[in-house]
């Protein structure tokens, strides 16, 4: 997750052009011809790119009505310089915010409307390649031990977290960081990933959320892939932790800052919104014990604040360590976050992550199949 400084805004730049050019990056995104993109965690910061373009729409469509001032506004995400397919299902409700904006100007409340705060920080603890295999085996070995129906025809994956990141924020050209609340998301989506809903306050302007099925008004099909994993497209995967590791380098090939680092990446984003059957979820951990700079953190906390062993692998380039975090005890995912392990490289905006900032936290609540669209494991929908 390396960061570049973003261009600074030149003196002939006004909102109505800052939002032209977000539409147009956003359009590219969605094209898969922006180069420019985050590693990992591809879901939630195209979804928060999103927002932020929400953001400063609402902010133009205020500064056309009221008194000129200087507004205040979140800066575009600073995005790494890499190469990544996002998921179709994301990108159908992108396709929509980005027809919304072009048909109806800067206007619109947009999905940015979580209160922020401080700057997300931890300790960064300390790491250590001993233990790694021995780990990662009691965690495979307690994946295929584990509850795991199979997802019939008809149901759908039910997905609810916590998440919450650390991001630039600037005010009258003075930066400093700030965080997303705290918020709940949840996501269903069908095996073979035509069908799906998102409800996330940080993306959907209204609280009922947003489809995610396939294809959508604009005819965009369904491309299965890792990096956009539906549970028919994972069920096919092989479990041979070779055979995995190698499928992995070929499909990110150009993708992260290197491909040991975007191959960890990958597989940490499958632990958390997808479903992998019970025999890939085990082969996972096997495979990932293969990739070379995995370590051992001996205490992390994922976003609701609870206390795990996390299996991590530091980014040299970004100087962040992204974590997956399981239970002491009995080895089940907890969630993950980013750390910002080293003091980035230059000056600017990037300067401004100090060692200690968590850049993303998750926490998965619930995983689980269920018979219905919106339906949760405790009610109807």
């Amino acid at each position: 997750m390396n960061a570049n400084t973003p261009r600074q805004d030149s003196a002939e730049s006004g909102p109505e052009r800052e939002h032209e050019q977000d539409v147009r990056l956003l359009s590219q995104l969605l094209s898969g011809t922006a180069r420019d993109l985050p590693s990992g965690r591809h879901r939630f910061h195209k979804e928060r790119l999103m927002a932020q373009i929400h953001e400063q729409a609402q902010q133009s469509q205020e500064g056309r009505t009221a008194a000129p001032v200087a507004p205040a506004r979140t800066r575009r995400l600073r995005l790494p310089r890499l190469a990544v397919t996002l998921p179709l299902g994301a990108a159908a409700v992108a396709a929509a915010v980005v027809a919304a904006m072009v048909t109806n100007g800067a206007g619109g409340s947009g999905g940015g409307g979580l209160a922020t705060g401080p700057a997300l920080t931890t300790d960064v603890g300390t790491a250590t390649t001993s233990g790694v295999p021995q780990l990662l085996d009691q965690i495979s070995l307690a994946a295929a031990e584990g509850e795991h129906p199979t997802v019939k025809p008809g149901q759908f994956i039910y997905v609810e977290s916590r998440t919450a990141d650390t991001f630039v924020k600037t005010v009258d050209d003075k930066s400093s960081l700030a965080s997303h609340e705290l918020h709940r998301r949840q996501v269903w989506n069908s095996p073979d990933g035509t069908e799906g809903w998102l409800i996330d306050p940080a993306v959907n302007d209204s609280s009922e959320g947003e489809t995610l099925s396939l294809p959508d008004e604009r005819g965009n099909p369904l491309e299965a892939g890792l990096n956009h994993p539906t549970y028919d497209y994972l069920a096919k995967l092989t479990t041979d932790p070779d055979k995995l590791l190698a499928k992995i380098y070929k499909e990110t090939e150009g993708q992260g800052n290197t491909p040991d680092q975007q191959a960890f990446t990958t597989i940490g984003d499958l632990l958390g919104e997808s479903y992998p059957p019970a025999e890939l979820y085990s082969a996972l951990f096997r495979t990932a014990a293969k990739i070379p700079g995995v370590v051992v953190v001996d205490d992390a906390v994922d976003a609701a604040g609870r206390h795990g062993v996390a299996v991590a692998r530091l980014d040299e380039t970004s100087g962040q360590r992204e974590e997956w975090i399981f239970d002491k005890k009995t080895h089940v995912f907890l969630g993950e976050r980013v750390v910002q392990v080293n003091q980035p490289k230059g000056e600017g905006e990037d300067a401004l992550m100090k060692p200690g900032t968590v850049t993303f936290t998750s926490a998965v609540i619930t995983r689980a199949v269920v018979d219905g669209m919106k339906q949760t494991p405790s009610r109807e929908g």
